[in-house]
């Protein structure tokens, strides 16, 4: 509720408990009281009454994850492992050594043979076809798609009198007019929409938007609907140069997108979403360039991916995991972690290993962003994981890739295609990395598990999976 209607209902209300005060002291102290106490008890009550109900319109309203969709990757943009060093090859930069490069990072990198790249990067000569006409066309293919499955799933005819709020993210792909009004326009949404496109935050964005949007229906409307798109628009921007930590983006990165609906009101809402946290270690140099786009030697520009990546990713876990900890934990593990940090402290961190926390306790799935096999085997062993608890993780990343921002629904969605696995009252520990440098988290808890054979862009695949990924692969 905005501050302005609050402050009118605040005095509204105690007006009228002041003058029910009044009229309530005049027949007591007709009756029982002196006149001095009774009008003293019975404003204090007002006065308490009024400042009761203040807080709780100040109090944060709850927001609820009504329904979510991810694209469905076509089978026609599948690219095989040979099929893209074929095409990779054929652009005169790509020398005999990075041809053998992009190769054994492939066979090592955990994704499977049916992720899927846009059209554009489908043909020889990649470079001819990647246009700004394309990159829209790949943006309205996965998002329009997503927000039609999303519309379908929850019932919704008319979007522009539900959706009051859009909040899309895509880090690389920023056109005129925006993103945002792409949407606006294809599905007519009301001119007094609030709408914002996030940009360049990398790909733990999408937890980004998600508490943007929950700030957003906190001053909308009760009952007030929040739709977050999040996806990468790859097309125009796959490398053309020899430089192998550039090359990196192009064997990982994957087409995909996801659209989730919010909104402050719990009916048919799926989950709740209990806390979003953020962690931005930007101020270090070494964190700020960690993933940097820039020109290479010859002007081909690109995504940089710094070999120091992984302990960078790590420092920024840890300070995010001790932020969401005190909020999420049991009492016993908070009091194991203090003890530890203040034992390593006093004794001596080589003497005194880190107590690592078993949030076990605290979720019953993990969805870590599917950035990389390195970065579910590092925060594996930083969290002491189970091949289990990083499952669906590692499904993601061989059956889509790595999606940016939206590997994380994919992730959520793998977890309820596996019929039984997602029940009522389940909590939800969202994880994701990203540029700048940041890591993300959000605590969702399941209030309606999902119906049957909804399997989402897992439909025609999830019978498949798990499969099994060779030792040699992951390590």
């Amino acid at each position: 509720m905005s501050s302005p209607k609050a402050g009118i209902i605040m005095i509204t209300v105690t007006l009228a408990a002041a003058a029910l005060a009044a009229t309530v002291a005049a027949w007591l102290r007709s009756r029982f009281f002196g006149p001095l106490h009774l009008s003293l008890a019975c404003s204090f009550l007002a006065a308490a009454a009024a400042m009761l109900y203040y807080l709780m319109l100040r109090r944060p309203r709850a927001v609820y994850l009504v329904d979510y969709a991810g694209f469905r990757t076509p089978h026609t943009c599948r690219v095989p492992f040979a099929s893209f060093v074929e095409h990779a090859k054929q652009h005169p930069a790509v020398n005999e050594r990075s041809g053998r490069f992009m190769t054994r990072l492939l066979e090592r990198s955990g994704l499977g043979e049916e992720t899927c790249l846009p059209t554009a990067h489908n043909y020889i000569g990649t470079h001819k076809y990647c246009t700004l006409d394309a990159a829209r066309a790949e943006f309205e293919l996965v998002a329009f798609s997503a927000i039609d499955d999303l519309l379908a799933k929850t019932g919704i005819i008319a979007p522009d009198a539900i959706i009051d709020i859009v909040v899309v993210n895509c880090s690389l792909f920023c056109p005129i007019p925006s993103l945002v009004d792409m949407i606006v326009s294809k599905y007519k949404l009301r001119s007094d929409i609030r709408s914002v496109h996030l940009a360049g935050m990398g790909c733990s964005a999408g937890l980004i938007a998600v508490g943007l949007a929950r700030n957003l229906l906190q001053v909308a409307p009760p009952g007030a609907c929040a739709l977050v798109v999040s996806t990468e628009t790859i097309t125009p921007n796959y490398y053309l140069g020899s430089e192998r930590a550039m090359l990196l983006p192009n064997c990982l990165f994957r087409i995909g997108g996801a659209a989730a609906l919010l909104s402050t009101s719990p009916a048919k809402a799926r989950f709740r979403l209990n806390h979003v946290v953020r962690s931005l270690t930007g101020a270090l140099d070494s964190s700020y360039r960690c993933v940097f786009q820039e020109e290479d030697a010859e002007g081909h520009r690109g995504i940089n991916l710094n070999k120091d990546l992984m302990d960078i990713a790590g420092d920024s876990l840890r300070a995010n995991i001790t932020a969401i900890g005190p909020l999420v934990l049991p009492a016993r593990e908070q009091l194991m972690f203090a003890f530890s940090f203040i034992a390593r402290r006093l004794i001596g961190t080589r003497v005194i290993k880190p107590y690592i926390p078993n949030f076990s306790t605290a979720f019953e799935h993990l969805c870590i962003h599917a950035g990389g096999r390195a970065v579910i085997d590092e925060l594996q062993r930083s969290l002491g994981l189970s091949d289990q608890q990083v499952e669906a993780s590692r499904m993601t990343l061989h059956r889509f890739g790595n999606t940016s921002s939206s590997s994380l629904w994919y992730e959520l969605a793998y977890i309820e295609a596996k019929q039984g696995r997602m029940r009522k009252g389940d909590r939800v520990w969202m994880i994701g990395f990203g540029s700048g440098f940041k890591c993300n988290s959000a605590a969702w808890e399941c209030i309606q598990p999902p119906a049957p054979n909804a399997n989402g862009p897992w439909a025609t695949s999830i019978h498949r999976y798990p499969v099994h990924i060779p030792d040699v692969l992951r390590h």
